[in-house]
């Protein structure tokens, strides 16, 4: 999935995270989330459709 630098879906790709990669939500936008990808060191938009709750 790709992390960008706005929520437009023509913006910058930062990274791309695989399935499993931590992605720590700070804020929902409609139908994106903005937040944390701490393996990369970085903010950005992802689709709020892709996300998981994390195991319990």
């Amino acid at each position: 999935m790709p992390l960008r630098a706005s929520s437009k879906s023509d913006s910058e790709t930062l990274a791309q995270l695989a399935g499993g990669d931590i992605f720590e939500v700070l804020e929902l936008a409609g139908d994106h989330a903005w937040g944390v990808a701490p393996g990369k060191n970085l903010v950005g938009y992802v689709p709020a459709s892709i996300l998981e709750r994390p195991a319990a």
